[in-house]
């Protein structure tokens, strides 16, 4: 059955994919905890938290060609544990050079899991499902904040931040087995599918294959290099920077405009992430319903930026600014079905799961730049003015950039 397909696939590697976000994310909020203790200003604490994505960069590349050539299901299995002992380890450190270190490591062990699964999705959803496949895999995102801020909290007011990564440290070895025991690469090796659904997969996703232009006329270097690579690489730099900027330091943002317990923080923050989930299913469906994948992506990122400076323009009414936040925060997380159904739909198939680890590399620097540069703001300023409007601008320019894209064929 169809369904199957869509329920095994996508809710195993959304679980498994939930608990990275949750263990690359918690610390924003035991940001409070942690600084106190490690002897952190906002500076240092913006530079800790984007480090991260300099360790992220490094398997990208490598991760996406070996899940290409030799198993995505394998990549991910030997990455899952290692950032399930990185997450851990981070609960002991006592300096912040410690501290630093620790998220360098943890992105270098997370670093291939995306790509790795962008392949899995590629070889088990043809083109008119792919922008929903990748959304709902990808709707861990918010999903992630939404089940790990109220988690945080309560660790947080009955503990302490050390117990907090602990406890969500483990989760990784929890659900290896499942991750095992549920996953097979490709519909040709999977025995709990129909012969009918197989074939019907195999020869679509064969045919999609062919259809891809200048498959075997361009050079490897050549389509790694190509426009649409390099625009894709920009546009995911930008939508990065002003997505962590805001997910890290929104807490602390909200936290310093209402006096909150950890609880109660918790609990707030998680509304712009349920805006973002029902977003994210809502323009997935549209894109893979009218086939237009770049004019979804560049409107939800173009909407995303203007509602940050709007909210920035209405501080003096603190819930109205954080109704706008809230959308700013659902639309640039919309706009990730679409944007990764492009390279899919778009590249040679033979470069195209090194260009997806190129795009993720380079692109997920955005999360290094933007926590920092809000940090740098908060610490000359004492606030969050400059910072946030400057993610405001950097995502209304990834948008402009998302209409210089070939689109996808319908």
């Amino acid at each position: 059955m169809t369904e199957q397909r869509w329920l095994r696939i996508l809710s195993v590697s959304f679980v498994m994919y939930t608990i990275a976000y949750i263990d690359r994310t918690n610390v924003s909020m035991a940001l409070p905890q942690m600084s106190a203790e490690l002897h952190m200003n906002p500076q240092q604490m913006g530079d800790a938290l984007g480090i991260f994505f300099w360790g992220y960069l490094l398997l990208q590349m490598p991760a996406g060609h070996l899940a290409q050539i030799w198993s995505a299901k394998r990549v991910v299995t030997i990455l899952l544990v290692a950032w399930g002992f990185c997450s851990v380890a981070t609960a002991f450190v006592h300096t912040a050079s410690q501290f630093w270190i620790m998220r360098l490591v943890l992105g270098l062990a997370e670093g291939g899991v995306w790509p790795a699964v962008l392949v899995l999705v590629a070889h088990w959803f043809p083109r008119a499902e792919r922008a929903r496949a990748n959304a709902y895999w990808m709707l861990c995102l918010p999903i992630s904040v939404i089940i790990s801020s109220p988690l945080s909290g309560w660790l947080l007011t009955h503990w302490n931040w050390r117990v907090l990564l602990i406890v969500e440290g483990v989760l990784p070895f929890l659900w290896l087995v499942v991750w095992l025991v549920s996953i097979d690469d490709y519909p040709r090796g999977a025995g709990w599918i129909s012969p009918e659904e197989r074939e019907y997969l195999e020869t679509t996703l064969a045919r999609e294959t062919a259809d891809v232009k200048n498959d075997e006329h361009v050079s490897y270097l050549a389509a790694l290099l190509s426009p649409q690579v390099l625009i894709l690489t920009a546009i995911y730099f930008l939508r990065n920077f002003g997505s962590y900027g805001s997910l890290f330091w929104l807490p602390t943002a909200v936290a310093r405009g209402k006096k909150l317990s950890d609880i109660a923080l918790g609990n707030l923050v998680t509304i712009p992430y349920i805006i973002a989930a029902v977003m994210m299913v809502w323009t997935a469906k549209s894109s893979d319903r009218t086939g237009d994948r770049r004019a979804h992506m560049s409107l939800t990122i173009g909407l995303s930026g203007v509602s940050f400076l709007a909210a920035l323009g209405v501080q003096q009414f603190p819930w109205v600014s954080f109704a706008l936040l809230s959308v700013a925060v659902g639309a640039v997380y919309a706009s990730l079905g679409p944007f990764w159904a492009l390279p899919t739909e778009t590249l040679p198939h033979k470069s195209v799961a090194t260009a997806l680890g190129l795009i993720n590399a380079i692109g997920n620097l955005g999360g290094y730049f933007g926590p920092a540069v809000v940090g740098y703001f908060l610490k000359r300023t004492g606030g969050f003015v400059y910072g946030f409007g400057l993610l405001g601008v950097a995502l209304i320019a990834a948008a402009g950039m998302g209409f210089l894209l070939r689109p996808a064929a319908k």
